[in-house]
């Protein structure tokens, strides 16, 4: 690629989201990030951009005082699955809308959730993007907790119980029952009239994949096909391949050839044990996952529905700083932004491509 296509492109991108990252770029253009970095510096010596560590954002971002005007918490559950991209979305954005992000990490437990927001109140955060923990809370208390909050706050990947009033709240979130239906509609497009479902149903994503599975097998009328409820696996091990074992048992009496499997992790062990059994994936069974966070390095790499987490992460602080900076009086009208994630395509389905 010439040299001027590729700034063009670093510009198409500053211009759309305020800011580009090195890596992102470079893997995006199949360059290297030193081919990328001396197209950045390029541009900033012409003025076209601001170079800063990581990337470049837009000069408008960089005109008067270098601080940021804002100060923005994040409160994550964990920083080691899904959620490290939703912050990194964030981080790629936050530069233009000049704001500085704060950190925090509840580990699913309520009580340290509550204490990051009191924290983050006293370091005077001006809004809050959260992940709240709905799981063991009644969901009044939850509506209560988050509204009584005195900042803006969006939620992110959460859906909370819309007769409450956490509804009420902006939220930005994966349609991810549009993932399972995505799910479905490629296998049975791939010819499987009975694909097995096994969801983590301890995840706050399992009840949407399973709505939206549903809903895709009465309208491509997908015949009945063994369903299972995985146990998260790491705590027990013997107990995922007992259940694993149990649904290949299952697929094998009712002549299902296809799964859909929730997590990565599980899809994974699936097929490994798939393979123990002298089974060829996807000749004879065909295997479609959900999360692509470590999709492609599986023993068969797997066909996965891909969330779109750094964009959420973006739409997120973008709706979050847009909220806080409004100065019209009276009451706002919610927001709910809805992300559709992708199908991406590699060898446990048998689709014939790899990705």
């Amino acid at each position: 690629m010439l040299p001027i296509a590729r700034q063009d492109h670093l510009l198409r991108e500053i211009e759309l989201r305020g800011s580009v990252r090195s890596a992102e770029a470079a893997a995006h253009l199949g360059v290297s990030e030193v081919t990328i970095r001396r197209d950045i510096i390029e541009l900033d010596r012409a003025g076209k951009l601001a170079r800063v560590h990581g990337g470049a954002i837009a000069l408008r971002a960089t005109r008067g005082p270098q601080a940021a005007s804002a100060l923005v918490g994040v409160i994550v559950p964990n920083t080691t699955t899904h959620f490290p991209d939703t912050v990194r979305g964030m981080e790629s954005l936050a530069p233009s809308l000049r704001v500085r992000l704060v950190l925090g990490v509840s580990q699913y437990r309520p009580e340290v959730e509550e204490a990051q927001v009191s924290r983050m109140l006293g370091l005077g955060v001006q809004g809050i993007a959260i992940v709240p923990t709905t799981r063991d809370r009644e969901p009044d208390d939850v509506a209560r907790w988050l509204r009584s909050i005195p900042v803006p706050v969006v939620l992110v990947e959460r859906r909370p119980d819309p007769v409450t009033s956490a509804s009420e709240l902006d939220q930005a979130r994966t349609d991810h029952a549009h993932g399972a239906i995505l799910a479905a509609e490629h296998l049975a497009g791939l010819g499987h009239d009975r694909i097995a479902l096994a969801v983590f149903d301890r995840s706050p994503t399992a009840p949407y994949l399973r709505e939206g599975f549903a809903r895709a097998a009465a309208r491509l009328g997908l015949a009945g096909a063994p369903d299972v409820v995985l146990p998260k696996g790491d705590e027990d091990p013997a107990a995922l391949d007992a259940t694993l074992n149990d649904l290949l048992d299952a697929c094998r009496a009712t002549n299902t050839r296809a799964v859909f499997a929730h997590t990565d992790y599980h899809a994974a062990r699936l097929v490994e044990l798939a393979l123990d059994r002298g089974l060829r994936v996807p000749d004879d069974l065909a295997v479609v996952a959900y999360d692509d966070e470590n999709a492609a390095l599986a023993v068969v790499p797997l066909t996965t529905v891909t969330p779109p987490r750094r964009e959420l992460g973006r739409q997120a602080l973008k709706l979050l700083v847009e909220r806080m900076t409004e100065d019209e009086p009276g009451p706002r009208t919610p927001r709910h932004v809805e992300l559709l994630p992708g199908l991406t395509i590699r060898s446990s389905c048998g689709a014939g491509r790899t990705a």
